[in-house]
C-alpha cells in the first residue's frame, strides 16, 4: 500500500495536468494520487458537443497557441498526435461601422514599423487623426504606464490603436477591459515595453528577430478540445491516479506536517480551483493568502453558437472579427466556425458568438435573451439575415479571472502565505490560455514531487 497520498482538488486542465505529470515524476505504488472534480465531467472550461449535426463543437475554448509549446508537446505525449489539426488561416477583421481586415505587422494590435501604420491606413480602421496619431509613437517621451496595457498603449499610440486594435484583441482574449488589466499579464506585449521607450520600435525589432514560422500557430483535436481533457484524464488514470468526479472538497485542515482533506490523510494538497471560490477552503489553514485570493475578481460570458442556412460568398475565407469596446453592446467576438475549420465544413456556417466581459455582465440574461442579442447584433454587424436553424447556449460564469495592474505582487502574496504542502494552479494565477494553465500546472506537479523528496 502506498504510504504517502497528493490530493489534486479540481478537474479542469490544470488539476488534469498535475495527476498526469506526477504520475511521471512519482514511483508508480510510492504514492497515491488523487484528483477530485466537484462535477460531473473532466475538463472545466474545456467542452464538446455535438451541435446542428456536427458530431464535436466546442462550447468553451477551440484551439491553443502552438508557438507556447506546453498544450501541443502534451496533447502528443497523451496520444493526439494523428488526432490533430489546425484552423485554416483565413484572416480576422475588425468591425467598426463595417468590417476591416486586420493587416499584417501588428504584434497583438501594435504596430510593428511604418509599413504596419500603412496597411492600417489601407484596412481603414483608424481616422486620418488616429494614424497620425500612431505615426508619432517613436517621437513620444518614455511615461510610466503603471502596469497597465490601457494606460501604456493609450499613451504611446492614441485611444484608436488601443480601443479598435489592442483593446479589442487582448480584451477577447482575456474576458477583459484593458484600461484595467496588468500588462506584466501579457507577456508579449510586456517585454516590448520592458527596457524600450518606443513600442514601435521595439516591436519592429522584436518581428526582425523572430525566426519564420514554417507550421501552424493554432491546433486543437479534431474532436474538439474537450477530447485533450479527456485524454489527459485516461492518461493520468493509465498511470496510477485515482480520479473521481462528484466529488467536492469541503473541508481541508493542517495535520502537523501534513493535511486533512475531508478527514482524510495528504502529504501534499494542490488547489487547481479559481483563487476566488478556493480563498473559503485555505482561511483556516492560510488566512493570508486566503485573503488574497478573496480579492480575485473574474467575469463572466457566454458563447452563442448558430446553425445559420444561408452563407453569403463576401463573408467567405473570413474567420470571424472582433467588437471593439466603444461600439459594444453585447457582443464581443463572432467566430464563422466552417470558416476555421475545414472539418466543419458542411450546410451553412456554424457561429461561435461570444457576449459579456468584465464591465459587460451577461449573467442576468436569460438564454432566450441572449440568442435574441446575438443574432440582432451580428445580423447588424453583417448586414444579414442569420436566420438561424439551431441555437447553443453556453454560460460561463466567472470563467475569467481578471489581471488587476500588479498582478504579480498578488500572486507572490498569494504563495508566500501558503504553508509547505499546500501549492496552487491554474488560470487565476500566471495565465487564462491552456498553454499557460498546462506549463504552470507541470511545474506545480515538479514541486510536489521535491517537496515529498524532501519531506520523506
Amino acid at each position: 500500500m502506498p504510504t504517502r497520498r497528493v490530493v489534486v482538488v479540481g478537474g479542469g486542465i490544470s488539476g488534469l495536468t498535475v495527476a498526469h505529470a506526477l504520475t511521471g515524476l512519482l514511483a508508480s505504488g510510492d504514492v497515491e494520487i488523487e484528483l477530485r472534480e466537484a462535477g460531473a465531467r473532466w475538463g472545466g472550461a474545456l467542452r464538446t458537443t455535438p451541435f446542428a449535426g456536427r458530431p464535436a463543437v466546442d462550447e468553451g475554448a477551440d484551439a491553443y497557441l502552438v508557438r507556447t509549446p506546453a498544450a501541443a508537446n502534451l496533447a502528443r505525449r497523451v496520444g493526439l498526435t494523428d488526432a490533430l489539426t489546425s484552423p485554416i488561416g483565413a484572416p480576422a477583421a475588425v468591425w467598426h461601422d463595417r468590417l476591416h481586415p486586420i493587416p499584417d505587422g501588428l504584434v497583438l494590435g501594435v504596430p510593428s514599423g511604418p509599413r504596419s501604420i500603412v496597411r492600417l491606413a489601407r484596412a481603414g480602421l483608424l481616422s486620418g487623426r488616429g494614424l497620425a496619431r500612431a505615426a508619432l509613437e517613436p517621437l513620444l517621451p518614455r511615461r510610466d504606464h503603471g502596469d497597465s496595457v490601457g494606460r501604456l498603449v493609450r499613451a504611446r499610440f492614441g485611444h484608436e490603436v488601443h480601443e479598435r486594435l489592442v483593446d479589442a484583441l487582448i480584451g477577447s482574449i482575456y474576458g477583459t477591459d484593458t484600461d484595467h488589466f496588468s500588462l506584466a499579464m501579457v507577456p508579449q506585449l510586456a517585454g516590448l515595453a520592458d527596457g524600450h521607450r518606443s513600442l514601435l520600435l521595439a516591436a519592429r525589432a522584436a518581428r526582425a528577430r523572430a525566426s519564420p514560422t514554417t507550421g501552424p500557430l493554432f491546433e486543437a483535436p479534431l474532436a474538439g478540445m474537450g477530447a485533450l481533457a479527456v485524454a489527459v484524464a485516461d492518461a493520468a488514470r493509465a498511470g496510477g491516479a485515482r480520479l473521481l468526479t462528484d466529488a467536492a472538497v469541503t473541508d481541508l485542515g493542517a495535520d502537523g506536517r501534513r493535511w486533512r482533506v475531508d478527514g482524510e490523510p495528504a502529504d501534499a494538497v494542490v488547489l487547481a480551483t479559481p483563487a476566488a471560490a478556493t480563498a473559503p477552503l485555505v482561511a483556516g489553514v492560510a488566512p493570508d493568502a486566503a485573503s488574497v485570493m478573496a480579492t480575485m475578481e473574474h467575469a463572466g460570458v457566454a458563447i452563442v453558437t448558430l446553425a445559420v442556412p444561408d452563407w453569403p460568398e463576401r463573408l467567405h475565407d473570413r474567420s470571424g472579427y472582433l467588437v471593439p469596446k466603444p461600439v459594444q453592446r453585447t457582443v464581443t467576438a463572432a467566430s464563422f466556425g466552417s470558416q476555421k475549420w475545414s472539418h466543419w465544413r458542411g450546410d451553412g456556417e456554424v457561429l461561435r458568438i461570444s457576449l459579456g466581459r468584465d464591465g459587460l455582465p451577461i449573467d442576468h440574461l436569460a438564454d432566450e435573451e441572449l440568442v435574441a442579442r446575438a443574432v440582432e447584433e451580428v445580423g447588424t454587424h453583417l448586414a444579414l439575415d442569420l436566420g438561424p436553424t439551431a441555437a447553443r447556449v453556453s454560460r460561463w460564469p466567472a470563467a475569467f479571472p481578471q489581471y488587476r495592474p500588479h498582478h504579480p505582487a498578488w500572486i507572490a502574496a498569494v504563495e508566500s502565505g501558503l504553508p509547505p504542502g499546500l501549492v496552487v494552479t491554474g488560470a487565476s494565477y500566471h495565465g487564462v490560455g491552456v498553454p499557460a494553465c498546462v506549463a504552470h500546472a507541470e511545474a506545480t506537479a515538479a514541486r510536489v514531487a521535491d517537496h515529498l523528496a524532501r519531506t520523506e
